[in-house]
């Protein structure tokens, strides 16, 4: 049977829009032929009758212009009246002839014409020549005869009155003209309508007929959507749909859906009746030959086993426990292995395998009349927490359906559960009757308990009177605890109190610092050059009053230096510089910087270093060079005969202590100062390493000194590790000796070291050894500046001095004029750059950092950047010498740095290099 063509919704649509679209196309084109007939109708009126009416205008005007012209010329005798005659008289003709072409289809206007023609041609002959003529032969008696009868007075009347005859002609025939073309317009107004009335019919016909088509049909589907709702759940009832549409597509899903809503129902259904009749059941026998009863009488299984997991020595074995249509129990085999056969196999996979097509060896099932040969075999797996506990095997003469099959698989998803649930109950009842049989012991062992129990009961109240008491003490705890607590808040409020001291103590040194190093700078310079008394000038006592100034300028610098280290310790943030130092050298250096002290106070100086000193220890070599020069300073100064020895050995072994061994060092140095001098009182031992205490604290004192050197010497050892004793007696002498470690893998565990104030880095610089030695009393001899090998490096050179201190302006400028330079001033960076733009080239410029308006900071970069001087030297000179300042120097253009007060030997060496370089 041919297939019935397919018709869709969209279809019928489409085609129903079609003919719509097709009648409102016919109506368009028989709309637009009328409208084009009356348009051109409609253009024929206004260009034929327009073009009528304006021909005979011209005529008449042509016609005026004649009259007008002749009159004004026999008036004037002016022959420029006779050019619109003439021009009128020529051109009349031409439009008189187009005019009667234009109305070829009227024979009765064109004989009108004819008559006008003639009319105009006559008063051309009669009035207008022949008077142009006479006046021409200036004939004026015969003019005045002619215009006292005046015949074209006549002609004039005449033709104006031919003319209003054929311009109502032409008015009538354009009326009528307009009433058919109003009539033909209303008869297109009614075409139109109707033509309107007919489409919207043909439309809602359309409409009506693919409505009903599609209606109906949904009709026919609700209605037996209804019925099926009304059966109560009865879903055998099914859509029937004649249409070959998509409603038929909507039936037959329908149809699929109710299918499967009933296979779905019966699913449930079975899987409910299955759960229910577990209940109640308390053995596993029992509960699977249930199970094989109901599956089968479910699915229509006609033959099957069911095998339950048991645990022995060579693994898991399934055991069967139920069977199905069995004869004489030979219904499988009576237990297997996990793994054998196929059976074993499902159980090893955890998977279900569906067999149809069944070898002929299989096992029949018996009837009563003979063995029949299964079609489809069923092994699945009963899986419990992801364990195999239980394995069912069914076999049926026909092949298990899919339905079938998912109700086994479903019903098998909870039945592992119903299985360990009645193995629990078993597994329980059996622990039931030996529990009982406990229970009559624990009875009589209870009787003995209750006997201890009242002698523990006795003891838990005296644990209850001895819990009060340490409730008592654990309020007392608790109030001790917020006292702690409020003594802790005012602490951290003192200690932020401290730190904001600390901080205005940075700032106050820094300042102060600024402000002493300043003029010591000049000082210094100055006392320097006058010193050199390079004009020989100047006295010898002079010479020993500048020698003087210089010493005691440079004491005031290194009593600075205290002051600002002191401070710097007391934070416990002094910056701790470890690195390799040799010490073979130590005594050398010792010998080289002490020994013209001890001459000049006549006091022997020795030194002794033991062999097993290791020649490079770990350590700050600037710290420890410090501490031993103090120590060493103390000696002499307080020594007035005898000697000062120093001795530099290791510490042994055995002398260490438990708390020098726990320090990570590789070994540890013992060295002694010791002297014969004035000796130190007992009860002042611990006094003298304060900071500006004396063991002679009088106001009045034989030896001078601020006290500060031994407190430094402390505070460095403790930095470094290690601490320095005193052995001393009044009159004998004193020994001081410093303990250190050799501190190879770092500093020892103590406050993290870091500086004591950001805003303060003093700078000590390495120049003579009498500038570290702090509390000296002894005049220092003066240093000559070296000059270059080659003297003309600094001759005629240009130098820029930027400071806005006027003293050390001069000083450095006569110090720099004596070595042959030229020197220009400059008292801020502003100042600076206007000079090196409006003068000469220099070649080195002096920069102070710290000046009003532009600092030195903002001059440099100005010059490296704006002016594009990169490699002008410019060595920064400042006396307030901050933290990485020598960094931000060099970062803001600075080629070299030097703090204030300035060494000129420094200063000189620094300005070769870069002169020369």
């Amino acid at each position: 049977m041919e297939k019935k063509m397919r018709f869709g919704i969209k279809s019928k649509i489409i085609i129903g829009y079609l003919i719509v679209i097709v009648c409102l196309f016919i109506a368009f084109i028989v709309l637009n032929s009328q409208i084009s007939s009356l348009q051109k109708e409609r253009n024929f009126i206004i260009d034929h009758d327009i073009e009528v009416h304006d021909l005979t205008n011209r005529i008449e005007k042509h016609l005026l212009d004649m009259e007008t012209g002749q009159r004004g010329y026999i008036i004037t005798g002016e022959a420029s009246y006779l050019e619109p005659y003439n021009s009128a008289a020529s051109s009349w003709e031409k439009d008189y002839n187009a005019l009667y072409q234009l109305l070829n289809n009227n024979p009765n206007q064109q004989e009108k014409l004819e008559k006008i023609k003639g009319s105009i041609q006559d008063w051309i002959e009669a009035a207008g020549e022949p008077t142009i003529a006479l006046k021409k032969e200036n004939n004026t008696k015969e003019l005045q005869q002619f215009f006292e009868k005046d015949p074209g007075r006549q002609y004039m009347d005449d033709i104006r009155s031919q003319f209003t005859s054929f311009r109502n002609v032409e008015k009538k025939s354009t009326e009528t003209r307009a009433t058919e073309l109003d009539e033909k317009n209303q008869k297109i107004k009614i075409g139109l309508y109707g033509l309107l009335l007919f489409v919207t019919l043909i439309s809602l016909a359309i409409a009506i007929v693919l409505s009903n088509s599609i209606v109906n049909t949904i009709k026919e589907v609700t209605q037996t959507i209804k019925r099926i709702t009304a059966s109560k759940g009865e879903l055998k009832g099914r859509i029937k749909v004649r249409s070959n549409d998509e409603i038929k597509d909507l039936g037959i899903a329908t149809n699929a859906l109710l299918e499967n809503i009933e296979e779905r129902n019966w699913l449930q259904t079975n899987i409910a009746h299955a759960v229910t009749m577990y209940q109640g059941i308390a053995s596993v026998d029992k509960l699977a030959e249930k199970f094989l009863f109901t599956v089968s009488e479910m699915t229509g299984a006609s033959f099957g086993a069911f095998y339950v997991r048991e645990e022995n020595g060579k693994g898991d074995l399934f055991v069967k426990q139920a069977a199905f249509a069995d004869r004489k129990g030979d219904a499988g085999r009576e237990s297997f292995l996990i793994g054998e056969g196929l059976i074993g196999q499902a159980a090893l996979e955890k998977r279900t395998l569906v067999i149809n097509d069944v070898p002929d060896t299989y096992q029949l099932i018996a009837s009563g009349l003979g063995d029949v040969k299964p079609k489809s075999i069923f092994i699945v797996p009963v899986l419990f927490e992801d364990e195999v506990i239980a394995v069912i095997e069914l076999a049926s003469l026909h092949e298990l359906t899919v339905l079938e099959q998912e109700l086994i698989s479903q019903v098998i998803e909870t039945f592992g559960l119903t299985i360990n649930g009645v193995i629990r109950r078993m597994e329980i009842a059996r622990l039931l009757k030996e529990s009982q049989a406990m229970t009559e012991e624990l009875q009589a062992q209870s009787e003995e308990l209750q006997t201890q129990s009242e002698e523990l009961q006795m003891q838990s109240e005296e644990l209850r009177m001895i819990n009060e008491q340490l409730e008592e003490r654990t309020k007392d705890a608790e109030e001790k605890s917020f006292e702690l607590e409020a003594a802790k808040e005012d602490l951290e409020e003192k200690a932020h109190q401290l730190e904001l001291n600390s901080q205005y103590k940075s700032e106050f040194l820094a300042n102060m610092s600024h402000e002493l190093r300043t003029p010591l700078n000049s000082i210094l310079i100055l006392s320097e050059m006058l010193e050199e008394n390079a004009a020989k000038t100047l006295s010898e006592d002079e010479e020993e009053y500048a020698r003087i100034i210089h010493s005691s300028g440079k004491d005031l610098l290194a009593l600075i230096n205290d002051i600002l280290d002191l401070s710097k310790v007391e934070s416990g943030k002094l910056d701790v510089l470890l690195a390799e130092m040799n010490m073979s050298e130590l005594p050398d250096q010792i010998e080289r910087n002490f020994s013209h002290v001890a001459e000049q106070k006549k006091v022997q100086l020795k030194i002794n270093k033991a062999q097993d000193v290791p020649n490079i220890i770990h350590t700050d070599e600037k710290r420890f060079q410090q501490i031993v020069k103090n120590l060493l300073s103390n000696a002499f100064k307080f020594t007035e005969s005898g000697s000062v020895t120093v001795s530099i050995q290791r510490v042994a072994d055995h002398r260490l202590t438990t708390a020098m061994r726990t320090v990570d060092t590789d070994c540890w140095l013992e060295i002694a100062v010791a002297d014969t001098g004035i000796g130190i009182p007992k009860e002042k031992h611990q006094l003298i390493f304060e900071a500006f205490q004396q063991a002679d604290g009088a106001t009045v004192r034989k030896y001078g000194g601020t006290g500060l050197g031994l407190s430094i010497c402390s505070e460095f050892a403790k930095l470094l590790g290690g601490w320095i004793s005193l052995s001393s007696e009044v009159g004998k002498g004193s020994t001081f000796t410093l303990y250190l470690p050799s501190l190879s893998n770092g500093l020892v565990d103590y406050e993290k070291v870091n500086f004591a104030y950001e805003e303060v880095a003093v700078s000590i610089e390495e120049a003579e050894p009498e500038a570290e030695i702090t509390e000296i009393d002894h005049p220092v001899q003066p240093v000559e500046p070296s000059l270059p090998d080659d003297e003309n490096v600094f001759q005629d050179k240009r130098v820029l001095i930027v400071d806005d201190d006027q003293r050390n302006i001069f000083a450095l400028k006569t110090a720099l004029a004596k070595q042959g330079m030229t020197i220009m001033t400059a008292h801020n960076g502003i100042e600076c750059l206007e000079m090196m733009k409006n003068s000469e080239p220099f070649d080195l410029i002096l920069m102070d950092i710290m000046m009003p308006q532009m600092d030195g900071y903002e001059a440099m970069q100005k010059i490296r950047g704006e002016l594009k001087l990169v490699d002008l030297p410019i060595i920064a000179l400042t006396a307030k010498a901050m933290k990485n300042d020598r960094e931000k120097c060099l970062e803001a253009g600075a080629s070299d740095y030097i703090s204030k007060p300035l060494d000129l030997n420094q200063l000189f060496s620094v300005m070769r290099v870069w002169l020369v370089n």
